[in-house]
Order: C-alpha cells, then structure tokens, then sequence
C-alpha cells in the first residue's frame, strides 16, 4: 500500500451540498492521487510500460500538465496558452520526452503543479459553473462539464498510474 487507510486523506472532501465544492473535491482527491502514485520512484517516472508503448509515469504528469492548460487556461479563460510538452508537429511529446533525467522530472512537476493551482484558482473565482468556453473539439463547454472531464480523464490516467507504479517496484495500493 502507498499509504495506511488512517493517513489517506485524499476523498476527505464534502460528499453532500455545494456542487462546485463537490466537483472541485473530486478532482482535488484525483490530483491527489496522481502525486501519490508518482512518489518515491524518482528516475523511475520515465520507465515505460511495455513496448512499443511510450506510457510512463512521467508521461502522464506531463500529459495532464497539458490536459489542465487545455481546459482551463485555454478554453474557459480564453489564454493564448499552447501546450507545454506537446505540440501540432509533435502530438505525443508529453510521452515521447518523458525523460529519466531530473531537470525533466522537475520540470514536468513544475509545469503540472502551475497549471493545477492556475485550475484552482480559476474554479473558486468564478461565479458560478455555468461558465463557459467554446472548444474546437467540443463546441461550447461549461465549467461544471470541464470538472467532471478533468475528473474522468484523472481517474482514467490513474489507473495506468496504478499498473506503472506496480511495474517499477510492486507498490499497490489505492
């Protein structure tokens, strides 16, 4: 286990009340949960699970780095924000230069914790979740439906964390 059930605070959160505390809790503990998952195996971030796959932990730090830049900063606040770790010529950089280096890793954490606190800021200023944004995938989309997305796409990639994590050193847990 990563960590004693007594100590694991992560879904500690409301579970009855104010939707956008709800939503923002939910993915809080998701967040959470990715940091968790990742810690302790340093270098290790960048191994990837199994040819010719380029899924690694650090991969997924990077790629939700850019997944929270997407939705919040580019199209709820409307930013000129491009991603960070991929681009329109390199579409799976976020994977690709998922490198063992520690400059990498550090710099992937930054990024992701940057876009993460831009995230919360936003969500607690805004004055209400019907805020929206228009998306070239989506069209118009709200913040209530960005929350409960980011929530999805965290619990997806978390999963994969789960399965990596074990990978590099047998670690289970929630």
């Amino acid at each position: 286990m990563f960590i004693s059930p007594e100590q694991d605070s992560r879904f500690s959160g409301p579970t009855t009340g104010n939707e956008r505390a709800l939503l923002a809790g939910v993915l809080a503990a998701q967040r959470t949960t990715l940091e968790l998952k990742c810690t302790g195996v340093d270098g290790a971030l960048a191994r990837r699970s199994v040819e010719p796959s380029t899924l690694s932990l650090l991969g997924l730090v990077r790629h939700l780095a850019d997944v929270e830049r997407r939705w919040f900063r580019q199209v709820l606040a409307g930013q000129d924000a491009p991603p960070r770790f991929s681009s329109a010529t390199d579409p799976d950089g976020d994977f690709d230069g998922a490198a063992p280096d520690e400059e990498t890793v550090a710099a992937a954490w930054q990024v992701w914790r940057e876009e993460v606190a831009f995230a919360e800021r936003f969500v607690a200023e805004t004055p209400d979740l019907d805020v929206s944004g228009v998306d070239a995938w989506r069209g118009e989309v709200s913040l209530r439906w960005v929350l409960v997305h980011m929530v999805e796409e965290y619990a997806r990639h978390n999963g994969h964390a789960d399965l990596l994590r074990e990978r590099i050193d047998g670690a289970r847990g929630v």
